[in-house]
């Protein structure tokens, strides 16, 4: 690559030196101090250049422009690779350290780096990887004039080991006991997210307080599901930590306030083994669901071996547990399960039933159990409470239903006034499909419907791999004055949907407290002719956030 690069430069500053030197004998011109220089000012106004506007980054001459990674070269044109890029793209497991030391993972690769060696720009980690593409399977070629970087995969995209237990990595915290409470979704949840920030940072984060601070009018002994923790997280009212709302009491404290802010979550919704393996892997533990044919206290069960802490249901009931994929074993035996599946292989799961279930409170899930899998979320974003100072919402309930014109393309849109002089910094909202494509809009003088067909600013636009939850921070803030009434605006295209806008709305029982009186929002099939959310009895899953100025 070096060499790619030299070579490059050279015929630079060659170009550079037959346009604007005056004529000479060809005898007369030698390189020096002078020539040197000039490649060098060239060289670091390329990279000055690159760095304003942006790489285009490809793969295998495909353009990622869509994803929005921000590949960057240093001072020596090496290049630098965001967290995200490494695992969504190399498909790497990056295990970030408390004193800042990064581990690299790739198949039966491993790479380790000091803190002195990673940059950490705009809260975002960067890892130094031009010496290590060839371990880490790939090849790079890239015009430093055209400003386009190239990666190819060179070892057929075997990336996966055949076993991975996040516990021999420090990525997983203490197995917790739910009691007799049917609080097991938020254990799942609140264990894969606490996951994601391993062996970095260990927080434990108080179940009491998302089973009782979620909007959904349920109590501990009802049960719940990832939707629930997924809008408890997304609209700021957690997570908080343990120590602050203890588990079991019954009580919680309302005026407690989220210590991190969930700004991705992905939903894996057909049984993939790849994808769930990769997710594992490359971000944290997998909150899933079972049909458990015992209970808390109750380990007796004709689809349990005790013995070797395995479980293996094939029956037809539907799931009603959740817990979290921490690892898995393609080798496991089948002849562990007790009734025998139809071959090896099993997940490794952490439950909530204290160590005294299990091996110390995990056990192993067949591959071919006729639950596990069959909805997945991964929490891959989480940032700390100060990214943006404000949020603007009317969905507390978060993603209860869909609507849609029984088309794959949609328009949807909310309002909101500016409660002070603010800057608008990112917005967020559901892709309900995966392959998502979506483009954001913003009205900054927003008057009436009318006004959502004029005026309207693109900020932002991209592409998600799978449905889930997404913040989208744009690329060029948007003032706003105190009083001022704005409208958000994203056009989604979702393959495969009839409707693909996530809406807050009426799901029975649980959505008692669902109000509609706090959201102004707009539907549309084109963008063009406008309906009322609210008129429909929903509201639209949209968030703003600013910052104050």
């Amino acid at each position: 690559m070096k060499k790619i690069l030299s070579i490059l430069l050279i015929l630079i500053v060659v170009f550079a030196i037959i346009i604007y030197m005056p004529r000479k004998e060809e005898s007369e011109i030698t390189p020096g101090a002078e020539s040197e220089a000039a490649l060098d000012d060239i060289i670091q106004k390329k990279l000055a250049q690159i760095e304003e506007d942006g790489l285009d980054v490809r793969i295998a001459g495909k353009s990622l422009g869509s994803f929005g990674y921000n590949i960057r070269l240093d001072e020596k044109a090496e290049i630098l690779a965001p967290e995200d890029f490494l695992e969504d793209i190399m498909c790497c497991s990056v295990n970030v350290y408390s004193d800042g030391r990064v581990e690299l993972d790739r198949s039966e690769t491993e790479l380790k780096f000091a803190a002195k060696d990673v940059q950490n720009i705009e809260e975002v980690l960067y890892i130094p990887i031009s010496a290590y593409l060839s371990q880490l399977g790939y090849e790079v070629k890239y015009n430093l004039v055209t400003g386009m970087v190239d990666f190819t995969n060179t070892d057929g995209g075997d990336y996966l080991p055949k076993a991975y237990d996040m516990r021999e990595h420090d990525r997983v915290t203490p197995v917790r006991n739910q009691g007799t409470y049917g609080t097991c979704w938020a254990f799942a949840s609140l264990g894969a997210l606490e996951s994601i920030s391993l062996p970095k940072e260990e927080k434990i984060y108080s179940v009491d307080h998302m089973s009782m601070n979620n909007g959904f009018s349920l109590d501990l002994s009802e049960g719940g599901e990832h939707t629930m923790s997924l809008a408890y997280l997304a609209s700021w009212e957690g997570p908080v930590l343990e120590s602050d709302d203890e588990y079991g009491d019954g009580e919680t404290n309302t005026e407690l306030t989220a210590v991190k802010h969930l700004k991705e979550a992905i939903i894996i919704d057909d049984r993939d083994e790849e994808k769930i393996k990769s997710a594992i892997y490359k971000y944290g533990g997998v909150e899933t669901s079972i049909y458990m044919e015992m209970s808390y206290g109750d380990f007796i069960s004709e689809y349990y071996n005790s013995d070797t802490s395995c479980y293996y249901y094939n029956g037809t009931e539907k799931p009603n547990h959740d817990l979290v994929v921490v690892g898995w074993d393609d080798d496991y035996p089948k002849e562990n399960f007790t009734p025998e599946p139809s071959r090896n292989g099993a997940y490794i799961c952490k439950n909530s039933w204290g160590e005294e279930f299990g091996d110390k409170g995990y056990f192993y899930v067949s591959y071919d159990d006729v639950n596990i899998c069959g909805k997945s979320i991964v929490y891959t974003k989480l940032a700390e409470p100060d990214n943006y100072d404000n949020i603007y919402q009317s969905d507390l309930l978060g993603w209860v239903g869909q609507m849609g014109f029984d088309k794959e393309e949609a328009y949807f849109a909310n309002v909101y006034t500016a409660e002070n002089d603010e800057i608008l910094k990112a917005v967020s909202f559901y892709a309900t499909g995966p392959n998502t494509k979506f483009s954001v809009y913003v009205v900054t003088n927003y008057e009436d419907m009318s006004s959502l067909n004029g005026g309207r600013q693109q900020i932002g636009k991209g592409e998600t791999r799978y449905a889930g939850y997404y913040t989208v921070d744009l690329k060029r803030d948007i003032e706003l004055k105190k009083g001022q009434k704005y409208a958000i605006i994203v056009s989604v295209n979702t393959p495969g949907s009839e409707r693909p806008i996530a809406i807050e709305c009426d799901g029975g029982e649980r959505t008692a407290n669902l109000d509609l009186t706090d959201g102004e929002g707009y539907v549309s099939l084109y963008g063009e002719v406008w309906y009322s959310a609210e008129e429909s009895d929903t509201n639209v899953c949209l968030k703003a956030f600013t910052d104050n100025q």
